[in-house]
This record gives structure tokens, C-alpha cells and sequence, in this order.
């Protein structure tokens, strides 16, 4: 089975899952899984993950994003996004450049985030979603999220939109960040508009459509792990070992490590205290 990662430019319209389904389908692989997902109405980078490299998730959902986004002023509505009901309708005021730029400008700090009730955030073993499509209410714990940069891209007073770019940390929901926004501003909006254009280093113009998807768009496991790890080299008994789970002593630093047989690529390890274990084990056909 083929191993590796391919950077999709979601369409609207689509679920996360459903982009899954198709790249498996496309590439004839029989495991696949997203990173970070995006709502049905998003569009943007979605890195699929792609057989044995699905071990790899635990390390990849930890990476900042960026995205385009647009705010919607005067309305409040239920999910968040364009999607929800109205639950709350109020005139708009002519918007100021200078005070949404301020008001940009107080957001880009480490602050908590509530995550909203229509999302796949999981809470006693149910995803959020499903707690509120029942009508039931839960006590939904904060996150500390971090927004490291945002910007004023467009005022439209006549529309009563707002667009922006912003890079954050993992785990930020935009849809929140707009509501906090026109909170700031005195008023009630929602998120008309979302493109994700970067995930750690796979940036938008690194993304293939769906339609034109082929294997040369995998990127190998190898390659995704060199650029950010050291190499151990082990020779044919250290790696029997060490693929039977035999923690091998080795004099270098604590953290992860590519691993390498004959120059060949293995997987990851982990070192703790000089002690190199198994980790990530990439098998290909």
C-alpha cells in the first residue's frame, strides 16, 4: 500500500470525510485520513493522510493554521455560519476602518475559546453537534488558543462584511473568532466565508483540485519527516530489535528521530534519557 500525504483544495460543499472517500477511491488505497477538518461551506488545504502514514496524525494535528475569512455584521445565527437559523437580527452602523483594525489588533494574543455547540469537538464520548441537534444543553469546557497574526483585508460598508486574514494556533474555531469580533464591535455577525491557505508548511498553492488528483501528488512519508527530524542509521541487528520493540541505548538528545536501515527509510522513533524506542513504523508495498 502506498504511504505518504496529499494536500487537497477542498471545494465547498463537501465534508471532510467525503474528500476522504474520494482521494481513497482516486488513489486505490484502502486507508486514508484528514488532518484538521473543514466544515462542509470551507474550502481550502486539507492534508489526507494516506496509508501507513495515518500513524503520523498525532504529530501533524498539532500545526498552526491560516485562513481567509469574512465576517457577516448584523446578524446572529445559531451554528455560527451561514448554515444556522437566525437567532438574532440588528441594524448595522457605519463601520470605521480604523476601529476594526483595533479591534483586530486586541484579538492577536493567547486568550480562551469556547468551542461552539455545532462542532466535532467530543465531550463525554459525544461530539458536540449531536448534543445540540437534541436540544440539550452541556457545560462546554474553554481551550487556550493563540492568534499569532490578523489582518484587515476588505471593509464593505455597503454589505456590512468584513474580511481578514489571520494565522493560529490549533484548535481555533474562526467561526468563534467572528462572532468575538463583531461582539468587540457592538454588534452580532457570523461567518459568511472560510479558506484555510495554510497548514504548518502545505500552503494553498501546494493543494491539487480533486479532479485532477494523481499518484505523483503523494508525497512520501520520507519526505515529510527529513525536514523535520535527525536521522539515526541502524544497522540489521539494531533494526530487529528495535522493530521488536527493544529500547536501544543511543547518545543524542531527547525527541524524535527518522529512522534508517542500509540508508532505507524505517519510520520514527522516539529517543527519552539515551533510550531510542519504536514509534511510527512506515510498511510500503
Amino acid at each position: 500500500m502506498k504511504a505518504g500525504i496529499v494536500i487537497i483544495n477542498k471545494e465547498a460543499g463537501y465534508t471532510s470525510q467525503n474528500i476522504v472517500s474520494r482521494v481513497k477511491k482516486t488513489l486505490g488505497v484502502k486507508k486514508a485520513g484528514h488532518i484538521g477538518t473543514l466544515d462542509p461551506l470551507a474550502t481550502g488545504v486539507l492534508p489526507v493522510l494516506i496509508g501507513d502514514a495515518t500513524k503520523l496524525s498525532k504529530y501533524l494535528i498539532e500545526h498552526d493554521k491560516s485562513y481567509i475569512a469574512t465576517i457577516q455584521l448584523g446578524q446572529k445565527r445559531d451554528t455560527g455560519d451561514e448554515e444556522g437559523k437566525v437567532m438574532e437580527e440588528v441594524e448595522v452602523g457605519l463601520l470605521d476602518e480604523k476601529i476594526v483594525k483595533d479591534v483586530l489588533k486586541q484579538m492577536q494574543e493567547k486568550q480562551k475559546q469556547i468551542p461552539p455547540l455545532y462542532s466535532a469537538v467530543k465531550l463525554n464520548g459525544k461530539k458536540l453537534y449531536e448534543y445540540a441537534r437534541a436540544g440539550e444543553k452541556v457545560e462546554v469546557p474553554e481551550r487556550e488558543i493563540e492568534i499569532y497574526a490578523i489582518e484587515l483585508l476588505a471593509l464593505d460598508n455597503a454589505k456590512k462584511q468584513i474580511r481578514f486574514e489571520v494565522s493560529c494556533s490549533k484548535g481555533t474555531y474562526i467561526r468563534v473568532l467572528c462572532e468575538e469580533i463583531a461582539e468587540k464591535l457592538g454588534t452580532v455577525g457570523y461567518m459568511k466565508y472560510l479558506k484555510r491557505t495554510k497548514v504548518d508548511k502545505f500552503a494553498l498553492e501546494d493543494a491539487v483540485d480533486l479532479e485532477s488528483l494523481s499518484e505523483k501528488d503523494i508525497i512520501s512519508v520520507e519526505t515529510l519527516c527529513e525536514n523535520e527530524y535527525e536521522k539515526i542509521e541502524l544497522n540489521n541487528r539494531k533494526l530487529e530489535l528495535f522493530l521488536n520493540g527493544v529500547r536501544l541505548t543511543t547518545h543524542v538528545k531527547s525527541g524524535i528521530y527518522c529512522i534508517y536501515n542500509e540508508h532505507k527509510f524505517v519510520g520514527l522513533g522516539t529517543v527519552e534519557k539515551e533510550l531510542l524506542k519504536r514509534d511510527v513504523v512506515i510498511i510500503e508495498d
